[in-house]
């Protein structure tokens, strides 16, 4: 089943002839082959181009195996390339196949693949498009290594409303079902929870894990399991990489060093598993170093390495708010608001209290906070408490399931509610 990805498809067509190689990132199995090599290739024949303009190669197929070598890859390519007065597409997919370990790992040694690439672009009537799932090699490394001339688009599972519209199922099937196992794409082609439940699983054990030992030469490949874990487990709650070693040692009796921790964390958000966001003081603008937080991609990845236990509905919903924000293409931070108060005794005290989210795009801000339910009077008193005490004008919002509807209260706060905010990409803003 093929699910219709608007939004990117708009971005690579936009995109169009540029003079940037297009680079499409994110994790493995979230879209991005379908998106280039279907929906991107069908959009180009329904608008005329020629089917010997698209050159196109899955470089992940054991079939194009000799084009992992850029220089047979660039012969290839060159020798499609037959009329100079017609346009070329040129379709990459999975070109982390091109680049050897020891380039990867060898900052030194210049990436090969990379200086084909560069190459295509001098030819004036060609057009690069690339996919791969790692931003290391990929999007951190993309001003230097493509001089300046890649475009980088990173595409997510898929959202709930993308899920919502090709299940469908109604809204809260879809959400429960959602919750559950995630927005990974192929989901929709599995009937049954149990072959769901396998695939995820699967997913882990013979591609994400494997993929990062193989890529990374992990010397310590349990650690990197347990340290999947230990972030699944703690989604929403802050955490650094002494506290995670500190817990790996105690739960697993492995003695592990922070440093080993810090960098195999570095590999996984790396991988585009988790996410991390960092703390921001509000009052005296500026970040703290640690501790942060980390989301994990797909909150269906996240329950299946679990086992489907620790199901708290309130960290599936944050996790789920967190992910829908970075796939609108917010930058998302943890807020601290520092509260001075006078208790009973009368004596002055300060505590930090914390914002879930705090999203940025452009000069707009917004600060919000995550709350599966408010019903109770004090769960309300708590949540709305450091949302008072922050005096910019900048909106503040409440995010909550109990919520039937969206309305703004009294002190200026918008109440909305999970599935509207989950469904609606502009209702931050209503």
């Amino acid at each position: 089943m093929i699910v219709s990805r608007d939004k990117y498809l708009k971005a690579l067509i936009d995109r169009g002839w540029n003079g940037q190689i297009k680079v499409i990132t994110g994790i493995r199995r979230c879209g991005k082959s379908t998106l280039l090599l279907d929906l991107f290739q069908n959009y180009l024949i329904e608008s005329g181009v020629a089917p010997y303009q698209i050159i196109s190669v899955a470089l992940d197929s054991d079939l194009n195996a000799l084009y992992r070598d850029p220089n047979k890859l660039s012969e290839y390519l060159r020798e499609k390339i037959t009329d100079p007065r017609a346009k070329y597409y040129i379709l990459l997919d999975e070109i982390q196949y091109a680049i050897s370990k020891k380039e990867l790992m060898n900052k030194d040694e210049p990436v090969r693949l990379y200086s084909v690439l560069n190459g295509l672009l001098h030819l004036k009537n060609v057009d690069v498009y690339v996919t791969g799932s790692n931003s290391k090699m990929l999007s951190k490394d993309i001003s230097t290594e493509f001089r300046g001339r890649g475009d980088v688009i990173q595409v997510y599972p898929l959202s709930f409303s993308e899920y919502y519209n090709a299940s469908k199922k109604d809204k809260l099937d879809a959400y429960n079902e959602y919750s559950m196992f995630g927005g990974m794409p192929h989901l929709l082609s599995i009937n049954s929870d149990t072959a769901k439940y396998d695939y995820l699983a699967n997913l882990f054990d013979e591609i994400y894990f494997k993929d990062i030992e193989e890529r990374y030469n992990i010397s310590l490949p349990g650690v990197l399991h347990d340290l999947v874990s230990v972030l699944c487990s703690a989604v929403g709650s802050l955490t650094n990489a002494s506290k995670i070693a500190r817990t790996i040692k105690s739960t697993k009796n492995v003695n592990i060093d922070s440093e080993t921790v810090s960098k195999y964390l570095n590999y996984l958000t790396e991988s585009f598993l988790f996410s991390e966001a960092v703390r921001y003081d509000i009052k005296g603008k500026k970040y703290f170093e640690y501790p942060s937080k980390y989301y994990c991609t797909d909150i269906g990845l996240r329950n299946v390495r679990l086992g489907l236990r620790q199901q708290e509905e309130s960290h599936i919903m944050e996790n789920m708010i967190y992910n829908e924000l970075i796939t609108r293409g917010y930058l998302v931070d943890v807020g601290v608001v520092p509260l001075r108060e006078i208790d009973d005794n009368g004596k002055r005290t300060q505590n930090n209290c914390e914002i879930d989210f705090i999203a940025r795009k452009g000069i707009r801000k917004y600060y919000i906070q995550s709350s599966l339910s408010m019903d109770d009077a004090k769960k309300s008193e708590t949540e709305l408490r450091p949302l008072t005490k922050i005096k910019d004008s900048f909106k503040k919002i409440v995010i909550s399931k109990s919520y039937g509807k969206s309305w703004i209260d009294d002190n200026g706060i918008s109440r909305i509610g999970l599935i509207d905010f989950l469904l609606d990409e502009n209702s931050l803003d209503c």
